[in-house]
């Protein structure tokens, strides 16, 4: 076959006129009018993303512990609190034992500690990537929240665990201060949140799975600081870490989900690993036509990044959303209203006939089972949550369990359970989580609750100080003593004075 009769076969041979003049056109757009006519309605030329990898670079290079807000630090302490007890709950299910495993077919090494129910070391990327998985296992670590209506709420990232788990095995293998790791801890964190913000919703919406994707970067952006990345270095771990970014929402419900936060850690300390040897990258991998926000999300909204790095920080405005269930955020409000309506009405699972829950595409969508048969599709299971809630007024840790979830009781009552698409709540937006919870009775009453926008866990309704320790309790019991919790406990709240991250590993393990 001829070069000529391949194209006609590809592409029609209608659109070849000729092997000649008109290949070049056949191959891009549709031949158009003349020269001189096409210039003057031509459309004008598409602006792509620019400025963005040198803002972060820099941001990566002058920020510093000494120059970082009083509550930056206090909110790092507390993400830290609550993402290392995540961490060592997840590491007792099945699927991180199964990464465990993985690693040391491969061969454990000593250098970086995996958090959890036995000792392990392995290379701090093999490492990052155990604890990363670990810290998302049961989906009940921290989300970044949204700053306006177009940002759905489930773009944005679980920011402490991709970071938290690559500055903590770069540090331990470097023997850093508790204030060094604690730098980039938060270095991280916001550059995470910024990338998050900054890309285009579309990158959500057509099927990516931010905390893998974006969290790529945060992991990178803190292990290149503790390895003293130069200015140079900085934009080829950005561009390596782009082209590892990976994680898709298909996988939502199943062992995989956890694993994106994992590789995020993973990749992020290999993207800065391979920098700091002199491999390269594109020099400004985030920005133009072929960079990051218009490959993955069709662009970015540059003034959400570009001067704000830092200013301020995001783990302070708007802050974080810590988890009071483990399972997807974006039913916890709706949750919270069921807990309401039975508690406040006293209402016994054979009083109820039917439950409805009305809201947006925006929790639908993403919290797609109709039925749960693992507690892994429960964690995205509408009719789950409120069945958990209607049998045992709560859901934790010992609720989202393959035993639980198929029991006779929850298997029942979720049939009563149906999820309605709302267009009037659809219609306010997505950087809220709202919902309407409608309970009929057997007696023929009709019960509605509505979910409280200033949720559980939020900024405008944060954990105490107890709260945070007794979730951080709950998680850590199923690994640790209780006399280990406290120590584990001290060490992370007096982190910045520690001489050693190594004092932090050794309370945590």
């Amino acid at each position: 076959m001829t070069r000529k009769e391949f194209l006609n076969a590809a592409l029609g041979s209608t659109v070849l006129a000729s092997i000649g003049g008109g290949e070049a056109s056949a191959l891009g757009a549709q031949q158009g009018p003349s020269s001189s006519s096409s210039s003057a309605s031509a459309a004008p030329p598409k602006a792509f993303p620019a400025g963005t990898t040198k803002a972060v670079v820099d941001f990566i290079s002058k920020a510093s512990f000494d120059r970082m807000p009083p509550r930056a630090v206090d909110e790092a302490k507390r993400c830290l609190i609550d993402g290392f007890g995540v961490v060592l709950a997840g590491a007792t299910v099945r699927g991180s034992a199964i990464v465990r495993e993985y690693i040391k077919a491969a061969g454990a090494q000593n250098g970086s500690t995996i958090l959890g129910p036995e000792k392990i070391a392995a290379t701090p990327a093999r490492a990052a990537l155990a604890n990363g998985a670990s810290g998302h296992a049961m989906d009940y670590d921290d989300t970044q929240l949204s700053t306006t209506p177009d940002r759905v709420f489930g773009l944005l990232t679980h920011p402490t665990v991709p970071v938290l788990s690559a500055a903590l095995a770069v540090g331990e293998r470097l023997n850093v201060s508790g204030r060094t790791f604690l730098e980039a801890f938060l270095i991280g964190f916001e550059v995470e949140c910024k990338v998050a913000e900054a890309i285009k919703p579309d990158h959500y919406v057509r099927g990516f799975h931010s905390t893998g994707t974006i969290g790529t970067f945060g992991a990178a952006a803190g292990a290149a600081k503790l390895l003293k990345l130069k200015a140079a270095q900085l934009p080829h771990a950005l561009g390596i870490a782009a082209s590892m970014s990976s994680g898709i929402r298909v996988n939502f419900g199943s062992m995989t989900k956890p694993l994106h936060a994992g590789r995020a850690a993973e990749n992020g300390v290999t993207a800065a690993e391979l920098a700091s040897r002199g491999f390269t990258a594109g020099d400004e991998p985030l920005d133009g036509e072929w960079g990051f926000f218009q490959v993955l999300g069709g662009g970015a909204d540059v003034p959400r990044i570009v001067p704000v790095l830092g200013a301020p920080f995001s783990i302070v405005e708007p802050g974080v959303s810590v988890k009071p269930y483990p399972c997807g955020s974006l039913g916890h409000p709706t949750m919270d209203a069921m807990l309401k309506l039975v508690t406040d009405h006293d209402v016994k699972p054979d009083q109820i006939a039917k439950v409805r829950v009305r809201a947006g595409s925006n929790i639908l969508n993403p919290l797609r089972y109709k039925t749960a048969k693992t507690e892994l599709e429960a964690k995205f299971c509408l009719p789950f949550m409120m069945s958990a809630i209607a049998l045992q007024r709560r859901a934790g840790i010992r609720e989202f369990t393959d035993e639980f979830v198929a029991s006779a009781p929850v298997q029942a009552m979720m049939t009563k359970v149906d999820t309605v698409f709302d267009q009037q709540i659809e219609a306010r937006g997505f950087d809220k989580m709202r919902s309407i919870v409608e309970v009929d009775l057997m007696d023929g009453r009709k019960l509605s609750q509505a979910s409280d926008e200033r949720y559980r866990g939020g900024p405008e309704k944060p954990f105490t100080r107890e709260e945070l320790h007794d979730k951080f309790s709950d998680c850590a019991s199923l690994v640790l003593s209780s006399d280990r919790i406290k120590r584990a406990l001290d060490a992370i709240e007096s982190v910045d004075r520690l001489s050693s991250v190594r004092e932090l590993v050794a309370a945590l393990s």
